[in-house]
C-alpha cells in the first residue's frame, strides 16, 4: 500500500496535468470558434456558386469539359488533410487508416503512380515513411489556412489532369458537421461528377461548441424545423450563355475545384479543434476521477493511520 508521501505526490502531479489538459481545452476552443467563423463567412458564395452551377450544368445537356470526363485510371493523387500536432484523439489516425486503405485500392498501379498531397505534418512523415511521392510541402496550411495556396494546389491538380497525368483525384479529410460530430470523408475532386449534389455537405452546426449529446440533438432539431419553415427558392434554369458555354465552363468549373479544396481544408481545421478539444474535456474528465479516487485512498490511510496511533496510545496506557 503507498505511503501517504506517496499518494500525495501523485495528488500533486494529477493536478498539474489537469491544469495543462483543461487550459488545452479552452485553448481548442477558442480556436474552433474561429474556424466556425470561418467557415460561417465562407458558406453564403459557397451555397450560391454551388446553386447556380448546379443549376447551370443541369439545365444544359452538352455540358462536358475535359475536367467531368472518365478515363482509364493509370494514375492517381490523394489530397490528405491532417494536422500538424497531436493530442486530438483519433484524428490524425483514422486519416492515416484511410488513406492506406486507398492506397491498397489503387496498389495495381504502382508506388511512382500514386501522388499524395499532404497537408499536415502527421500525413507528410507518414508518406515519407511509405516511401510515397509528395506534391510537396504544406505544413502552414494546416496552422494557418488561405484561400490563396489551395487555389495554387488546384491549380497544380488540374494541370496535371489536364495534361493526362493524373486520371484520377480523391479527398480524404474530415467533415465538420459539428463540434461533437466530425465524418471522415472519402470524396472525388476529379473527374467531376456533373449530376453531383454540390450542397449535400452544407450540413454544419455553426451555432454551439456544446459536445454533449443531448445539446447535439436539440440543436439538430431545431435547425430541422427552421429548414421547414424557410425553404429556399429554386434558381432560374433558363440561362442565355455568353459567351459560349465552354467559356462559362471553363470559368466556373475551376472556380468550384478551387472552392472545394479550400472548403475540405476549412472542415478539416476545424475537425482537428473540435477533437482535440473533446479529447482534451475527456482527459480532464479523467484527471478528476484519478483525483477523486486518490483523495479517497488518501483519506482512508491517513484516517487508518490515526487509528494505528489511537491504538498504539492505548494499549500503551493500558499495559502501564
Amino acid at each position: 500500500m503507498p505511503s501517504l508521501k506517496e499518494i500525495k505526490t501523485r495528488i500533486a502531479s494529477v493536478n498539474s496535468t489537469r491544469k495543462i489538459t483543461s487550459a488545452m481545452k479552452m485553448v481548442a476552443s477558442s480556436k474552433l470558434h474561429h474556424a466556425q467563423v470561418m467557415i460561417q463567412n465562407m458558406l453564403p458564395y459557397e451555397d450560391l456558386l454551388e446553386r447556380i452551377l448546379k443549376s447551370f450544368l443541369s439545365s444544359e445537356a452538352d455540358a462536358q469539359t475535359v475536367f467531368s470526363l472518365e478515363r482509364p485510371v493509370k494514375r492517381v493523387a490523394l489530397i490528405v488533410y491532417a494536422s500538424n500536432s497531436s493530442l486530438c484523439g483519433g484524428f490524425n489516425t483514422n486519416v492515416i487508416k484511410m488513406m492506406q486503405q486507398a492506397i491498397e485500392e489503387y496498389k495495381s498501379l504502382g508506388n511512382d503512380n500514386i501522388l499524395i498531397y499532404p497537408i499536415g505534418r502527421r500525413i507528410a512523415e507518414k508518406v515519407a515513411k511509405l516511401g510515397l511521392k509528395s506534391g510537396g510541402s504544406f505544413l502552414e496550411l494546416a496552422d494557418k489556412p488561405n484561400s490563396s495556396q489551395c487555389i495554387d494546389i488546384a491549380k497544380d491538380i488540374m494541370d496535371k489532369f489536364n495534361k493526362g497525368e493524373l486520371d484520377r483525384v480523391e479527398m480524404i479529410y474530415h467533415h465538420f458537421k459539428s463540434a461533437g460530430s466530425q465524418v471522415l470523408t472519402r470524396r472525388t475532386f476529379l473527374p467531376i461528377d456533373l449530376s453531383e449534389d454540390f450542397t449535400a455537405d452544407n450540413d454544419r452546426d455553426l451555432s454551439s461548441n456544446v459536445v454533449t449529446a443531448k445539446a447535439q440533438e436539440y440543436l439538430r432539431k431545431k435547425k430541422s424545423k427552421e429548414y421547414q419553415s424557410g425553404e429556399s427558392v429554386p434558381l432560374n434554369d433558363d440561362f442565355i450563355v455568353e459567351p459560349d458555354l465552354k467559356t462559362v465552363l471553363n470559368e466556373l468549373i475551376p472556380k468550384m475545384l478551387h472552392l472545394m479544396v479550400y472548403t475540405a481544408l476549412l472542415d478539416s481545421n476545424a475537425s482537428e479543434h473540435a477533437a482535440r478539444m473533446v479529447a482534451m474535456q475527456t482527459a480532464t474528465d479523467n484527471a478528476d476521477e484519478i483525483l477523486r479516487q486518490l483523495n479517497l485512498q488518501y483519506n482512508k490511510s491517513r484516517q487508518q493511520a490515526i487509528t494505528n496511533e489511537l491504538l498504539d496510545i492505548v494499549g500503551g496506557s493500558v499495559n502501564n
